[in-house]
């Protein structure tokens, strides 16, 4: 409706200004003058051209105007001003041609639609109209008209404006690049033509593609402007008539530079299962979309793209190339036009009068200068000036590539098309013509219609070979080559083209892109709420269920010993977790358990050697051998924590353990009881002392000791026995096999004991760590035991938080830690006079030891 209204409103406007100019004057006079980027060359025949040469306009409402105004345009376009370029060449080739118009001289006025409908619609009215202030021809002012044709507008919205308004006076318009279907309508755009093809077959020859890799499940984002509009109808409807797939969503891509709607219609991109993304937009949409994809980092997307953006080369960016690679692309016939490069080379601003035209922004443009007189801030800010004399083979531009000339091709055919139509007007015969009467038309009898009737009828053959004409509707014939974007190696992109009606050869591998692919086993399927039937989403089956059949709707549990493979789609016994011999922590521990026992027996047999000198006997050399061949079995008792446990290990570690580890703390005990009685004794009166502690009370007060552990582990396996048991809490999918230990209170009780014996031997040892070295070793005691109750008091809150194996492995670690510093700190100090002091070893050293600290 807005743009019907716009419309109208400058129809109006152009009726009024023409009849006012004609009301009260014999003679023709240009009541305002529109002024904007141009470019003119005179001629016995104008043609117009309307191209994107800028981006945006500064002032897309007052562009007609009693005084000239500054070009309101920025952001130049290199690749618009080479479309407007090959329209100026394909006129000169004319212009010099034998054979084609050889008596007249083709003109043209070439404007900048700045990407404005504004400005593309005015400047197609200024084209319509007179191009001087003044001029007479005759009363009811007839004569040339101040164009006979215009090849544009390339975007389909301002081709629908212009052909709505000129398509009143029968001008004809050839646009090469318009793609909309629904300029195909003949009564509504009576003068349109194009050599593009229309977007129908576009959206067919996409389809094609999807058929042929069975692309059923896409998404769709086209433009907002009628281009993009009227495709996603096409789609809407086409696609899903022939029951060739469905749409996953279709979104609009906004003009402008709003970044959230982006960000948005990426969010829908990431979050739909379709993997094949077809585009109908243009270049400024896919740049700004595929930022945000790189942004988003949305990868493994196969592209699809129309002819607007097939052949972009600002795309083919490191940044952007990951995300693109394999895209594939309508593009538009491509052609080629000897000498066309050469043309480009010679484009030079001093063959054109007017200042600030369309050469000398692209001049300034291309070598970052600028014409005098030129602004003060760049002057000021050191900017360079423009001579005219720089040299366009020194840039590297894409400007001058000719390689790939699509959519200039297609201009170069609407200026042909257009040359053809009137020469055939001029080679009319007279009495022998179409129109009324079989009347020919000449130059000053010219009517736009008269070129319009020949323009439809053209027919004639490029020299790259291709056929040009139009059918009943004003369309070109459909030609599209089929583009493979590949991501090289080297960091390149290469385009791989294909000229068939079939798609083959295509270099990359295809995605699959369904709707919902059949569910396999270990799935079930899932409704998608407002999604067709045929979308639904696959499911895994959560751990511990599975499904053995495709297209499952519910998973079964599996039963109690069990757990659900990887895949989901069977039930596998559970693995099974203890602290193994054969894991590393398992290996660790067993290896330090032999070692100390081998570092035992060791000791063992080197008291056993030097059982005669005085160092061993002094020290109560039979709780001594006792103590050792205690802590070997302590040593070997933590293997019994090692393996699979079992009813007989279970029942016998905690005992083997308690009572190995009485027994050592016994004959510390009573070593350092023997102690204190041996020092007492060397005092006056003390002798009555040491017969309480004979060899016989030593053994005895062992034995009743470890006794006591001993009816403690009875009573607790008769009780309440440890038994293995297969622990599932700890993992759903793993079975630990643990030793529970049937009677908290009698493992407590076990424990309890040891530290009550181990803190009176500390206590004991403590109070004699005074005492002559000679008589005692109660600084070694009393370090021992220090050792021994800060490793057991911190065994208990670690044992209670260790699951499983590591409960296993913590008291394991206990003991051994425990052990090791009872048999370094009480036997090493001794080992190392036997074996490297033997000086020390004789009874002269240790009575002179005795002396010396007695008296001191």
């Amino acid at each position: 409706m807005h743009l019907l209204l716009q419309i109208l409103g400058i129809l109006l406007f152009f009726v009024l200004y023409l009849s006012e100019s004609t009301k009260f004057s014999p003679s023709c006079k240009l009541w305002r003058r529109f002024d904007i980027n141009s470019l003119h060359k005179a001629g016995d025949v104008i043609l117009g051209g309307l191209f994107e040469v800028h981006y945006s306009s500064l002032f897309p409402e007052w562009i007609f105007t009693s005084e000239p105004q500054e070009p309101g345009c920025s952001g130049f376009d290199p690749l618009g001003f080479r479309h407007a370029m090959t329209m100026t060449f394909a006129v000169e080739e004319i212009n010099n041609s034998t054979e084609l118009l050889p008596n007249l001289t083709l003109g043209y006025s070439l404007y900048d639609n700045c990407a404005t409908l504004d400005i593309g619609l005015s400047a197609a009215l200024s084209m319509a109209s007179v191009q001087t202030e003044s001029f007479v021809l005759q009363e009811n002012c007839t004569g040339i008209p101040p164009v006979i044709g215009i090849v544009g507008d390339p975007f389909s919205t301002f081709s629908i404006a212009i052909s709505n308004v000129l398509g009143l006076f029968r001008l004809p318009i050839v646009s090469y690049f318009a793609t909309c279907s629904c300029l195909s309508d003949r009564q509504m755009f009576p003068s349109f033509f194009r050599t593009i093809p229309s977007d129908v077959f576009q959206v067919h020859a996409v389809m094609q593609i999807l058929k042929h890799f069975a692309w059923t499940w896409v998404g769709l984002l086209v433009s907002d402007d009628d281009y993009g509009l009227h495709v996603a109808r096409a789609f809407q409807t086409d696609f899903a008539q022939a029951g060739e797939g469905c749409l996953a969503y279709t979104e609009i891509l906004p003009w402008g530079y709003d970044l959230d709607i982006y960000s948005k219609i990426v969010d829908v991109i990431k979050s739909s299962s379709a993997k094949v993304v077809i585009v109908f937009a243009h270049q400024m949409h896919m740049i700004q979309l595929i930022t945000e994809v790189v942004k988003q980092n949305v990868g493994g997307l196969q592209w699809i793209s129309s002819e607007a953006w097939t052949c972009v080369e600002g795309l083919h960016t490191p940044e952007f190339m990951p995300y693109l690679s394999g895209t594939l692309g309508i593009a538009i016939r491509r052609g080629e036009m000897p000498g066309f490069q050469n043309f480009l080379l010679n484009i030079n601003p001093k063959q054109n009068s007017k200042e600030k035209d369309m050469v000398h922004q692209f001049w300034e443009h291309t070598f970052e200068c600028r014409f005098a007189p030129a602004p003060a801030e760049w002057t000021e800010a050191g900017g360079a000036l423009c001579t005219g004399h720089e040299d366009l083979q020194n840039i590297d531009t894409e400007f001058l590539d000719v390689s790939n000339l699509r959519p200039e091709y297609n201009v170069y055919k609407a200026v042909y098309a257009l040359a053809h139509a009137l020469d055939q007007l001029l080679r009319c015969e007279p009495g022998r013509g179409p129109f009324p009467g079989n009347s020919c038309a000449t130059l000053h009898t010219l009517e736009p219609w008269h070129l319009l009737y020949y323009l439809e009828k053209v027919h004639f053959t490029t020299q790259f070979g291709d056929e040009v004409l139009f059918d009943e509707n004003g369309d070109a014939l459909p030609t599209y080559d089929v583009m493979n974007w590949q991501w090289l190696q080297n960091g390149q992109t290469k385009v791989f083209i294909c000229k068939c009606t079939e798609i083959k050869n295509i270099l990359f591998q295809p995605p699959r892109s369904v709707c919902s692919e059949s569910c396999p086993a270990g799935s079930r399927m899932a409704r998608q709420r407002g999604q067709p039937v045929c979308c639904f989403d696959c499911i895994l089956c959560s751990e511990g269920t599975i499904s053995n059949t495709s297209d499952s709707m519910d998973c079964s549990v599996c039963p109690e010993d069990f757990w659900s493979s990887p895949a989901r789609d069977q039930c596998v016994p559970k693995k099974t977790e203890f602290l193994s011999y054969h894991e590393p922590l398992g290996i660790c521990l067993t290896t330090a358990s032999l070692l100390g026992a081998f570092i035992c027996a060791a000791v063992f047999g080197i008291f056993t050697y030097h059982r005669s000198t005085p160092l061993v006997r002094a020290n109560n050399s039979e709780m001594s051998f006792l103590l050792l061949v205690s802590l070997k079995l302590c040593f070997l008792c933590s293997l019994l924590f090692i393996g699979r446990p079992r009813l007989w290990t279970c029942q016998l570690r905690h005992a083997a353990f308690g009572i190995s580890f009485v027994l050592c703390v016994s004959c510390i005990l009573v070593k350092t009881m023997v102690v204190l009685a041996v020092f007492k004794a060397s005092k006056p009166g003390g002798g009555a002392t040491l017969k309480w502690f004979g060899a016989l009370q030593q053994r005895g007060t062992v034995f009743a000791l470890t006794s006591v552990q001993a009816v403690i582990c009875v009573a607790w396996l008769v009780s309440a026995s440890p038994t293995p048991h297969k622990n599932i809490k700890y993992h759903n999918d793993k079975i630990v096999y643990e030793c529970v230990v049937g009677s908290t209170m009698g493992f407590a009780v076990l424990l309890g004991y040891i530290g009550l014996l181990a803190l009176l031997s500390f206590m004991l040892a403590f109070l004699a760590r005074n005492l002559p070295d000679n008589f005692n070793e109660a600084k070694l005691i009393t370090f021992s035991m220090l050792m021994f109750c800060a490793v057991w008091v911190a065994f208990v809150p670690a044992y209670v938080n260790s699951p499983g194996k590591y409960a296993d492995a913590v008291e394991v670690f206990a003991i051994l830690a425990s052990s090791f510093g009872l048999l370094v700190a009480l036997f090493g100090p001794k080992c190392y006079i036997i074996l490297l002091r033997p000086e020390r070893n004789t009874k002269n050293a240790i009575m002179n030891r005795c002396n010396t600290k007695a008296y001191n």
